[in-house]
């Protein structure tokens, strides 16, 4: 069952807010940036850069995904590793809020989000 409207507005401002924090000085932006996108019952986080030999186009590069569980009322945690598939984030799984989501992708204490 996909998030409702009221749902999926909830989750854009608070993940709007999580990525304004993390966003590089407006100086930088051009060539690294920090998006977000919420598609169907998952939140996507990833970088934006230029292409390097055609910096006129973005490219995205993933940084983390939640997806909801709305029938176990919870949010599993990915990462995408070096084979360009996504990957259940063995520390914290699944965790019950968005904000525990958004807190463990800031801690990123294992460098798999940011690097």
């Amino acid at each position: 069952m996909a998030l409702s409207e009221f749902e999926t507005k909830k989750i854009e401002k608070e993940v709007r807010a999580f990525v304004e924090k993390r966003r590089p000085p407006p100086q930088i932006r051009p060539e690294l940036d920090l998006g977000f996108r919420v598609k169907g019952q998952s939140v996507e986080i990833f970088e934006v850069r230029p292409r390097w030999r055609h910096p006129e186009e973005k490219i995205e590069q993933p940084v983390a995904k939640a997806t909801y569980v709305k029938t176990q009322r919870i949010w599993k945690v990915y990462w995408q590793r070096a084979d360009l598939k996504w990957h259940g984030y063995e520390p914290n799984p699944q965790v019950e809020t968005l904000e525990e989501f958004l807190a463990i992708v800031d801690r990123d204490e294992y460098a798999c989000f940011f690097g």
